[in-house]
């Protein structure tokens, strides 16, 4: 199998195949559930793909992997920018791996000195990876940075709500919802969601399923803080003749309310 071959049948924790466990270990195989991203041993796939590192670098990776999975993610990130910079960023993001890809996003995450759009350029082909998890690692990566600058990340944002590509319109919604996904909450979506609205209101009628759950659980957050709001907002959407699109992000927003 190769790391482009989906492979069918994935199993759950303990259950994931020995020869699956070691692919996915070694940089082999890509994964397929979550599941199978959280089994990798990430020290193993560290010495498979820079087998050259310095053993004081290969032991601090032992260390990181002890941590929780975003711990072990950023730490992982940090040692590899230390000992590589930017050179190594490239390698781990033509990687055949989803994890080591992984790796590149919290690679630009953790990269000082980059200015906001900096930052959104060095992450965009990642944000828009073929793999689920990567596009995944790419939104929690720098969203502590977009939240730091939350007018110019909506600003910036909002353009790509217009790109043809809906991994690229999904993280314009995914990455500043107010509360996510393991991640840190924003507190000034929590108080104020109208502030969202220039990246929300491009996408109410978006025909991806995969934008329209992101805008729906993006207002479904705002709706534990700001339920009128939410109630409001989407009954203006729901005026005259409202796409299906339309009519299914409100009844996912609304779902707990």
């Amino acid at each position: 199998m190769t790391p482009s071959t989906p492979r069918k049948g994935a199993r759950r924790g303990a259950d994931i195949p020995d020869d699956v466990r070691l692919g996915l270990s070694q940089g082999r195989l890509q994964s397929v559930t979550l599941v199978e991203g959280l089994a990798v041993d990430q020290a193993q796939l560290l010495r498979a793909v820079f087998p050259d590192l310095q053993s004081a670098v290969l032991a601090a990776a032992a260390q990181v992997c002890e941590r929780g999975i975003l711990q072990r993610m950023g730490g992982m990130a940090s040692l590899l920018f230390d000992a590589l910079g930017s050179a190594g960023t490239a390698v781990c993001q033509a990687h055949a791996s989803d994890t080591v890809r992984g790796w590149a996003c919290f690679m630009v995450g953790n990269q000082p000195d980059l200015t906001l759009a900096e930052r959104l350029a060095a992450i965009r082909p990642l944000a828009d990876d073929a793999h689920f998890g990567v596009r995944e690692w790419a939104w929690m990566a720098v969203r502590p940075h977009l939240a730091r600058e939350l007018d110019a990340a909506v600003v910036q944002l909002t353009a790509w709500t217009e790109n043809p590509s809906e991994r690229l319109r999904r993280f314009a919604c995914e990455a500043l919802r107010p509360r996510g996904v393991w991640c840190a909450h924003i507190a000034a979506f929590k108080q104020q969601p109208e502030a969202g609205l220039p990246i929300l209101s491009p996408l109410r009628a978006d025909a991806s399923v995969y934008v329209q759950d992101s805008v729906a659980n993006w207002l479904n957050d705002a709706g534990k803080d700001q339920p009128d709001w939410v109630r409001a907002l989407c009954a203006q959407w729901l005026q005259g003749e409202p796409s299906a699109a339309t009519r299914r992000i409100c009844q996912r927003a609304l779902r707990n309310l």
